[in-house]
């Protein structure tokens, strides 16, 4: 390890070792412990050995747990950058989705059977924990979706439908990705409402001013990212959720990028809903969920039909199951919310106040570090921000640079990363993206400043 330093003197220099400077942190190996989920008797999910750490973190032991980083790609170690898109899978959540196939898999809700007390049990203790980890009243409020995207359309569609009609306004921010802003538009249109953005000032930060002068008596809903993709902008959200409630109108907020980097608390935040994805925080892919306050959950119609979502039906008369489950209709992904559960528990572990003061530090040391590479210049600095490093490298096409990145083993993001507004902002259609997580390290910052180094002098 090495640590972030006021000047960045090129490939691979020598520094003290980072962690030494960050709170909780040293050179303790992971400690042995036990799977601590909902797991019923006869259930024999394996013991993991996260919930009991004892919270001290180290990248070199979050790096332990993920197998994949142990593989090489064209002949070098592979070096992912490319978390924004996808986080890796510690072993504990790969070995805990094999275990639920082998020793537990049923449906669930509806079965008389031991392992349908099993899988639903199981499947509920996720919740409960999602519940946790938001800081949700109750995991009554917590509905299981396939992810954020389709978080975002199940509140477009119910609440949505319920409750927008012809010149109200949704104000959503320009640094969103298309999974909140599509959905509003295609509801406003319906309703026959109105999508208004919130424009970025050069920083790449939410311009407050206009986000005030904005608000209105006509404005339903706010949608705000709590941390950019592209831009890694982290906006002011309770303040800006305070000042929409002046104004009686609901926030979203998508926590896709968030959950991951630092601690959220749904209830501090005053969050109306909150949204985020398994994939993006350790977990399995097709999983996530939507926090909404109990009040407006209890509100709010079902938005699709079928089994597991009912109470009784007739062809006359139908009812619904109770909230949350009137929002899950059909068989769920069961495993994924045990997955889910267990990547939970393994980034609880570790003390996040560790984690993201690491991820700040590794921040810092990268921006330095790319500011020495000719003709590269990275999109947004606004002053609160993840470890997202969006950047154009002169005379090359993003997705070359990403081409020439992975032929020495470091995946990174080339493209509009799913949210056009935030590019075209800087005036772009595209660029690459380095997305840093907890297991990234300073040698791998300085592999990619080198290699984009190398890049430079080939067509200079």
């Amino acid at each position: 390890m090495t640590t972030p330093d006021m000047t960045w003197g090129g490939p691979a220099p020598a520094m003290p070792p980072l962690t030494a400077a960050l709170p909780g942190t040293g050179a303790a190996s992971r400690l042995p412990g036990t799977f601590t989920g909902a797991q019923p008797s006869g259930a024999r999910l394996p013991t993991g050995g996260a919930a009991t750490r004892s919270g001290r973190f180290t990248p070199e032991a979050a790096r332990q747990d993920m197998p994949i980083l142990q593989r090489p790609v064209n002949g070098r170690p592979l070096i992912w950058l490319d978390n924004g898109a996808t986080t890796q899978k510690p072993r504990q959540v790969i070995e805990t989705l094999a275990s639920f196939y082998a020793t537990a898999n049923s449906n669930i809700h509806r079965g008389a059977h031991t392992l349908a007390r099993e899988a639903t049990d199981l499947y509920e203790g996720g919740r409960a924990a999602v519940a946790e980890f938001l800081g949700a009243p109750s995991p009554d409020t917590v509905v299981i979706t396939r992810g954020t995207t389709e978080a975002v359309n199940l509140v477009a569609q119910s609440w949505g439908r319920a409750d927008l009609g012809p010149g109200d306004e949704i104000l959503v921010s320009t640094l969103e990705h298309h999974s909140n802003i599509v959905p509003w538009q295609m509801i406003a249109k319906e309703r026959r409402a109105r999508v208004v953005p919130i424009p970025l000032l050069p920083d790449g930060s939410i311009d407050q001013n206009a986000y005030a002068d904005l608000l209105s008596c006509r404005t339903r809903l706010v949608a705000i990212s709590h941390a950019s993709n592209v831009l890694g902008t982290v906006p002011p959200v309770r303040e800006m959720t305070a000042l929409a409630h002046r104004y009686g109108a609901k926030v979203l907020v998508d926590g896709a990028q968030a959950v991951a980097h630092f601690p959220v608390d749904v209830q501090e935040l005053d969050a109306d809903f909150y949204a985020f994805s398994g994939h993006k925080l350790y977990g399995p892919t097709g999983i996530g969920a939507l926090y909404a306050k109990p009040e407006i959950l209890a509100a709010m119609p079902p938005w699709q039909g079928g089994g597991n979502m009912i109470d009784s039906v007739d062809f006359d008369r139908v009812t619904y199951a109770p909230v949350p489950h009137c929002f899950e209709a059909g068989t769920g992904h069961i495993s994924g919310v045990v997955g889910l559960k267990s990547a939970i528990d393994w980034l609880t572990s570790f003390d996040r106040g560790a984690v993201a003061a690491y991820e700040t530090a590794l921040l810092g040391y990268a921006q330095q570090a790319l500011a020495t590479v000719p003709g590269l210049e990275i999109l947004g600095s606004a002053p609160e921000k993840i470890a997202v490093l969006t950047f154009t490298l002169a005379g090359h096409d993003p997705m070359d640079v990403a081409r020439w990145l992975d032929q020495a083993g470091i995946a990174v993001r080339a493209g509009h990363h799913c949210a056009q507004p935030s590019l075209r902002h800087y005036g772009l259609e595209a660029a690459a993206r380095a997305s840093l997580a907890l297991y990234n390290t300073t040698e791998e910052v300085d592999e990619l400043v080198a290699s984009l180094h190398q890049l430079q002098a080939q067509s200079g």
